[in-house]
């Protein structure tokens, strides 16, 4: 899977009536004197005992097509918006940022209620720290973080946002009588020139998947350096990120092994390609079977550029026993400047938003009794061709009753 950014882009060049498959599994009988039956579904899946699961490791699947009067492709062309789509002049720079035209991404961060509640709650019940000062919205978006900063006594707002959508939040800051308050400029924070010499908070939504993802972090930074005045705020100011580990036959089998035996021909070349994009998905708490991690901890007020690249080492103890497919990545952030500390996570074991997590999938299935661990260590830069990109090389060993295993594995994001 390819991770879009923050959301589905537009695009609807084919109209395509499809057939069902349905994965039909044989199952048979293996021993298991280490491991016990567990319930481990992920969201809609069967429910597997460890034998079960045993079986599904060495069984073949097979299609099974179901026949419809009307399961004849029908294909629409609109080869005007397919022409649209393809300009050979633009910078992966630029199509960042066309994504965030669209207004489809703003209404489902917007939606996000752990993600904008929380930002709320910290400028409405924290308004002390927002009243008579000179706020920087940096990644504005439609300006709702600039509306809440306005609302609560901000002396003036700047937001600066670098997509058309610049265009709407000016016409939402006027229809909501806040155009004496809030200045809308567009453009890259990189670039332009703020009316002002410093501002007193900096504030901002630029978390991506996997926290890091987008590098939009290394921008925020640009613009504390550039004009936030000694001892002002950036909201948030602590970000962390965390691992743990999981069992994920289903999906991996869906996702990952079947392009092994496509309609009884080789695609393992695709396989290669797959297994190496890490997967952004809901991951369903009964799935973990390790502890989770603290990899890494990051302040935003105090960190600089590099930071943001790290190489962090892992041990990851199995709670029960069971077999691990995946490390599953995902990131909590803090506000720790409130009068109450405000933040959420990403997890799990948390509400669910739109950042969903982070999953990394093995090239062999570890199997773990309880107490033993998965060592390793994480590197984490921004890819060279396309900083927005992310690179990720795991290192991890299993040494254990009935597995040994170490091997490296390298991912991108993009």
């Amino acid at each position: 899977m390819c991770v879009n950014s923050r959301g589905s882009k537009p695009s609807c060049c084919l109209v395509v009536k499809c057939f069902t498959i349905k994965p039909q599994l044989k199952p048979t009988q293996l021993s298991t004197p280490c491991l016990n039956p567990k319930q481990k579904p992920r969201l809609g899946s069967k429910t597997l005992n460890f034998e079960e699961k045993m079986a599904r490791k060495s069984s073949k699947m097979k299609f099974e097509y179901e026949e419809d009067e009307s399961s004849n492709v029908e294909v629409e062309e609109d080869t005007a918006m397919c022409d649209s789509m393809v300009d050979s002049d633009k910078t992966s720079a630029d199509y960042y940022f066309d994504s965030y035209s669209h207004f489809g991404i703003h209404e489902e961060m917007l939606k996000d209620v752990v993600r904008t509640k929380t930002y709320q709650d910290v400028i409405y019940k924290n308004s002390f720290l927002i009243k008579d000062k000179v706020v920087l919205d940096v990644g504005a978006g439609t300006g709702i973080l600039s509306l809440f900063c306005a609302k609560v006594g901000a002396k003036h707002v700047y937001a600066i946002e670098c997509s058309s959508m610049a265009d709407m939040a000016q016409e939402i800051v006027k229809s909501n009588g806040f155009s004496d308050v809030i200045t809308v400029i567009k453009g890259k924070v990189e670039e332009i020139d703020l009316p002002v010499p410093n501002v007193d908070i900096i504030i901002s939504e630029w978390m991506g998947y996997f926290l890091l993802y987008e590098n939009m972090l290394n921008t925020v930074l640009y613009a504390r350096d550039k004009w936030l005045v000694k001892d002002g705020l950036v909201l948030p100011d602590k970000a962390s990120l965390h691992l743990t580990a999981i069992e994920d036959a289903d999906y991996k089998d869906e996702k990952i092994e079947f392009w092994n035996s496509v309609y009884g021909f080789d695609m393992s070349c695709i396989r290669k390609q797959a297994i190496m994009e890490p997967l952004v998905d809901n991951v369903d708490q009964k799935q973990i079977v390790t502890n989770c991690q603290l990899l890494k901890t990051m302040d935003i007020s105090k960190m600089a550029t590099g930071d943001a690249s790290f190489t962090v080492p892992f041990k990851l103890v199995a709670e029960r026993d069971d077999y691990i497919h995946a490390l599953v990545a995902y990131f909590d952030v803090s506000f720790t400047k409130c009068h109450k500390l405000t933040g959420f996570s990403t997890g799990p074991r948390s509400r669910g938003t739109h950042w969903k997590q982070t999953v990394l999938y093995l090239e062999e299935v570890l199997t773990l009794c309880q107490g033993e661990a998965v060592v390793g260590s994480m590197t984490v830069a921004s890819n060279k061709k396309n900083p927005r990109d992310l690179d990720i090389v795991l290192k991890y060993s299993v040494n254990g009753r009935r597995c040994s295993v170490s091997r490296t594995q390298s991912y991108r994001m993009r």
